[in-house]
């Protein structure tokens, strides 16, 4: 068990043990997992029915700068930076130049031809860092900003709501962010989440971040808003099948496994892993990731075996929970490739066969789209 002294904290830590929340180690990190007063149930349906608000600020945070900064970042990641412009975001991938394998997943946003600031995954962000300015031109300078900032996320369709009563921007599109003064502070806004549902992250200051948390939970008051711990943010970023690091995505799993192709500039002549992405997708994946319905009282979890009917081996859960909108078991599960939608499976549950049928993500539509 982790010394929880040895752990970091979030910038809002007081304000989680003063709300009771259940604490625990995530990538390095002391962080909410769930809530008193209703816990991961609750705070799940919050997100899909009000507005709910999570502390991520966990998440890396770092900096790619100066000329060039773009351009670099597009040679570097698998994305095309390309196909967006300057005040957008884009989700991308940074993957090893051998395997194809990913390194880490993460959101890069488009400041300037001449900046690039990253938020990659808690643990991955010292590696990603790494590797970025092991290969960086003289002249571009790759910092890591971890603790320079925080990040808010307000996720629900009425996230809308609470930050138009904050007097912070709504209604710009999805993937594109702002950067404002509110209350002499600055704060970057923007379109995306990891639930679903229409929301917004915010990365303030570090020294910011407690004034920014308290202001959204008294705005959101009018609108059924809760503070929302890890637990959620897994159940809800399970229902709408996106994958998560270090179980649906990691250096044994490339994006072409994991259906993240569309995440690829296939067409750029060069990116971190291109010549064996390309041999991968040309001859075919010998695994590929499908989704997984309970069709009996069962709750699947990673690594978890999956049989056929025959009790052939199929492959493994990645990730699985209880779905608390659909009120059953879930997963996400690496397959062989002669496994199809609309098929039957067998997944060991602690030494009970219990069977699934395998669909395509995401298990439920969101109240309201995210984009």
């Amino acid at each position: 068990m982790t010394d929880p002294s040895a752990l970091r904290q979030s910038p809002l830590h007081e304000r989680h043990l003063a709300l009771g929340a259940k604490m625990a180690d995530f990538g390095g990190w002391q962080m909410p997992i769930e809530y008193p007063g209703g816990g991961v149930v609750k705070e799940h349906t919050a997100v899909r029915e009000a507005v709910g608000v999570f502390d991520v600020s966990h998440l890396g945070k770092a900096v790619v700068r100066g000329p060039g900064a773009a351009a670099y970042v597009n040679e570097a990641f698998t994305n095309d930076l390309g196909r967006i412009t300057h005040g957008q975001a884009q989700y991308t991938l940074c993957c090893d130049d051998a395997t194809g394998g990913v390194v880490d997943d993460l959101i890069a946003y488009l400041v300037s031809p001449d900046e690039v600031f990253l938020i990659p995954n808690a643990a991955n962000t010292a590696e990603v860092v790494r590797r970025l300015a092991a290969a960086a031109p003289a002249g571009l300078e790759v910092r890591d900003l971890h603790d320079q900032h925080g990040v808010i996320a307000v996720q629900g369709p009425r996230s809308d709501e609470t930050l138009d009563a904050l007097g912070l921007p709504t209604g710009h599109s999805y993937m594109s962010f702002r950067a404002v003064d509110w209350r002499g502070q600055e704060v970057v806004v923007c379109r995306t989440g990891y639930t679903g549902e229409r929301g917004y992250e915010l990365v303030p200051r570090w020294d910011d971040t407690v004034a920014l948390w308290d202001a959204v939970l008294e705005a959101g008051e009018p609108f059924g808003i809760r503070p929302a711990g890890l637990g959620a943010r897994d159940t809800l970023r399970t229902e709408m099948g996106y994958p998560l690091h270090g179980q649906d995505l990691s250096l044994d799993i490339t994006p072409v496994q994991a259906r993240c192709g569309w995440a690829v500039g296939w067409k750029k002549p060069a990116f971190w892993g291109r010549a064996a992405l390309l041999a991968e997708k040309e001859a075919g994946p010998a695994r590929l990731s499908w989704g997984l319905e309970g069709l009996e009282r069962a709750i699947p979890r990673a690594h978890m075996t999956v049989t056929t009917d025959s009790g052939a081996p199929a492959g493994e859960v990645t990730s699985g929970t209880f779905s608390p909108t659909r009120k059953l078991g879930i997963a996400l599960a690496l397959l062989d490739p002669s496994v199809t939608a609309g098929d039957e499976v067998l997944v060991d549950v602690r030494g009970r066969p219990a069977r699934f049928r395998v669909v395509k993500p995401p298990f439920v539509t969101p109240s309201t789209s995210a984009s």
